[in-house]
C-alpha cells in the first residue's frame, strides 16, 4: 500500500463530496437561477458536471493506485499535475480579484494543492 497515494485519494474523495454538496448549493443553483443567457448558463452547468466526473474518476484512480501491487507512475503523475494545475488556476484567479482576504474567497486550492503534492510524492 502507498500511504501517500491513499491520503491523496482520500482528500480527493472528500473534495468531490464537498464539490457536489456545497458547490451544488452555492454555485450551481444560483447559476441556474441567474439571468445569464441560456447557452453560457447551460455550458457552465455542463462544465460543472465535467469537473464532478473528473474529481470522481481521479479519486477512484488514486485510491486504486494506492492499493495496486505495481501502481502506474504515469497515471499518478498525470493526476498530480492535474490537481497542481487546478490549484494554480484557483490561486491566480483568486489573487487577481479585488477582494479582501482573497485566498479565502475561493478556497478550493486548499484541498487541490495537497492532493497534487501528495500524489507527486507518492510516485517516488
Amino acid at each position: 500500500m502507498n500511504g501517500w497515494l491513499l491520503t491523496a485519494g482520500g482528500i480527493a474523495a472528500a473534495t468531490t463530496v464537498i464539490h457536489v454538496l456545497a458547490g451544488g448549493k452555492s454555485v450551481v443553483r444560483p447559476l441556474l437561477g441567474s439571468e445569464v443567457a441560456a447557452e453560457p448558463r447551460r455550458t457552465l452547468h455542463v462544465v460543472w458536471h465535467m469537473v464532478t466526473a473528473d474529481l470522481v474518476l481521479s479519486s477512484v484512480a488514486l485510491l486504486a493506485l494506492a492499493f495496486a501491487a505495481a501502481p502506474s507512475t504515469a497515471l499518478a503523475l498525470f493526476i498530480a499535475a492535474q490537481y497542481l494545475a487546478y490549484a494554480v488556476v484557483f490561486l491566480v484567479v483568486t489573487l487577481a480579484a479585488d477582494w479582501p482576504r482573497p485566498l479565502l474567497q475561493l478556497p478550493q486550492w486548499i484541498l487541490l494543492l495537497p492532493v497534487g503534492v501528495l500524489a507527486l510524492v507518492g510516485t517516488r
